[in-house]
């Protein structure tokens, strides 16, 4: 914050840090908004300056059946893998903040190593523990692996809105005759929900995005969204990739908004509980 008793010289320091972070935004951002104007242009190639207005890449998108395809089986594979991804990473996440056992280090590395562990990689041992069970081209297959990548995100988001947490609630709850199931569901939940709901929007987020482990998993049936888009840019470059890559933008968008109301509201319950 600009301070009235600042010297010049921290005013100048003041104002360049500020100009230089805004400059660095704007190069990471720049990419992501170029190619939006592209999605209305009434060109049939993705090249500056625009030729006119148009809507028609849009109707195409929403006409092409590959394309529908594709947004049906995004729309089935990441909800399935987000809904385990919850389950698995809101317990593991409470077993392994309040259990205390030998060599609990190296199971929360060992959870969380999908996030740091190349996908490549994840792919290919994907394969080849799915092929031979005849599960290479299902999805099955996909949503399993697409949950495995969201459970990291949610282990940490829930741990650290347990962090937090009143342990004293708990004891109140059991005191009163309580079961643990019923004070998990009644109690626990409830309060540390603004940490699994957002450890669910970035393992949905994770698995929308996922390209490289559908490369080698998913058939020709269960292409997803960012398959479709990663087999249009090999193979016939389209302006209709740039309709289909803002809408995903427009929907990170509404997530981040999503994660920064909900963020807000982990504050707020904190505050009370304090």
């Amino acid at each position: 914050m600009l301070s009235p008793y600042m010297s010049p010289i921290e005013r100048v320091w003041f104002y360049s840090l500020r100009t230089l972070c805004g400059l660095i935004l704007l190069f990471l951002i720049l990419p992501v908004l170029v190619i939006i104007p592209l999605s209305f242009n009434s060109g049939s190639f993705l090249v500056y300056p625009l030729q006119g207005f148009s809507l028609h890449w849009y109707q195409d998108f929403f006409a092409s059946a590959e394309w529908m395809r594709s947004l049906k089986n995004s729309m089935i594979v990441a909800p399935a893998a987000t809904v385990l991804a919850m389950i698995f990473g809101t317990l593991a996440a409470i077993g392994l903040t309040r259990g205390d056992f030998p060599g609990k280090p190296l199971v929360m590395a060992l959870v969380i190593s999908p996030m740091v562990v190349p996908v490549v990689i994840i792919g290919v041992a994907s394969y080849l523990t799915f092929a031979p069970l005849g599960f290479g081209n299902s999805y099955i297959s996909l949503i399993v692996v697409h949950a495995v990548l969201g459970v990291p995100f949610v282990i940490i988001t829930v741990s650290a809105t347990l962090q937090g947490f009143n342990q004293n609630l708990v004891r109140a709850a059991a005191s009163l005759g309580a079961s643990p199931l019923t004070t998990f569901r009644r109690v626990t939940l409830p309060l540390i929900a603004p940490g699994v709901i957002s450890g669910a929007l970035f393992a949905f987020a994770t698995s929308f995005d996922e390209v490289v482990v559908t490369l080698f998993l998913a058939g020709p049936e269960q292409a997803t969204l960012p398959r479709q888009m990663f087999s249009g840019i090999r193979e016939n470059l389209s302006p209709t990739i740039a309709a289909a890559a803002t809408l995903l933008i427009a929907f990170s968008v509404i997530l981040l908004l999503t994660l920064e109301w909900l963020r807000g509201r982990s504050e707020k319950l904190r505050t009370a509980q304090v």
